[in-house]
């Protein structure tokens, strides 16, 4: 049995959508708090009921404003652990500083490793996330990471489409591997776009395709988009290649302001993705169908305050 007399789940202001559905799973309501980000610039939060003894869960992804959204996670923690709070998990859906996990320019700051001292500085005893950017970013920190995939969830949605027709698609090779698990999932073989990024811009050239596509259907997987601009040059480059119907998922749309234009317009015919991201700046696209990753989270939530394996929730 669940021993919700010592767990306790709260919302931050980034997350109160997926916490509430995440609550609805385990059959709880949702921790009392509240957070103020003032005029001036400085954050302000407070804890509403009493945490001393208990296994506390704050659920924040980093979306935007991420910076806001990350010191208010920051103080949160403090004030958990301040109250006594026995220990104190941070459930990050969406962990956007994972782009920056390598010095791959001069002089630049690796912003993940950062961004998991603060944390750990802080006092969290444990984090909790799903299909970080780099999955060595879990080595960044000095506490357990439950690293969480996406690949379950999604690979039940297009499971029923899949056939022998079908192929999947990585944008890039970074996405190799993960392209491999969601073909052994579904039973479909592998195809790699060569993609080139020649500036900081976030407009992505495909150069060619590495795979046989023609006549086939195309599933376009990656971890996030911001402006789905690779997914689309991706597939554009499939089309010319003649492949057939083109879908793609990813684990986190992002979206900025005037994605969901690119996307009406874009080859692909369906984009699926979670909903650990809840700030929109706009409408998305019509093309655009969201499923929920609640029950996931609220699986590993429970494995770690029951003290069981969260080990058969890491599969791709």
């Amino acid at each position: 049995m669940l021993q919700k007399d010592k767990l306790l789940i709260f919302p931050g202001s980034a997350s109160p959508g997926f916490t509430a559905a995440i609550c609805k799973q385990l059959g709880i309501k949702p921790g009392k708090c509240s957070a103020k980000h003032f005029s001036e610039g400085n954050t302000f939060v407070q804890v509403g009921e009493n945490v001393r003894g208990r296994d506390v869960f704050l659920v924040q992804s980093l979306s935007y404003p991420v910076n806001d959204h990350l010191v208010e996670m920051l103080f949160f923690i403090d004030a958990f652990k301040r109250a006594s709070a026995k220990s104190v998990t941070a459930v990050i859906p969406f962990f956007s500083y994972g782009k920056g996990d390598k010095k791959d320019e001069p002089r630049v700051s690796i912003r993940a490793r950062v961004v998991a001292d603060c944390l750990e500085a802080s006092g969290v005893d444990r984090i909790v996330t799903m299909d970080l950017h780099a999955p060595q970013i879990q080595g960044f920190f000095r506490i357990p990471v439950d690293h969480l995939y996406a690949l379950p969830v999604i690979a039940g949605y297009f499971r029923k489409k899949m056939n022998k027709d079908w192929v999947v698609v990585a944008p890039d090779v970074g996405a190799a591997g993960m392209a491999n698990a969601y073909a052994h999932a579904l039973g479909a073989k592998t195809v790699i776009a060569e993609k080139v990024r020649r500036d900081h811009n976030e407009k992505s050239y495909v150069d060619r395709i590495i795979g046989h596509v023609a006549g086939k259907n195309a599933l376009l997987v990656d971890d996030f988009t911001i402006t789905g601009g690779t997914l689309i040059a991706t597939a554009e480059r499939l089309k010319k290649e003649k492949a057939r119907d083109i879908y793609a998922a990813v684990a986190h749309g992002v979206f900025r302001a005037g994605t969901a234009a690119k996307l009406d317009a874009s080859p692909i015919k369906e984009l699926i993705m979670t909903d650990t991201i809840e700030h929109r700046f706009e409408r998305p696209s019509r093309k655009v169908r969201l499923i929920s990753a609640a029950s996931l989270f609220a699986k590993a939530i429970q494995s770690i305050h029951r003290q069981t394996s969260v080990s058969a929730l890491f599969s791709k």
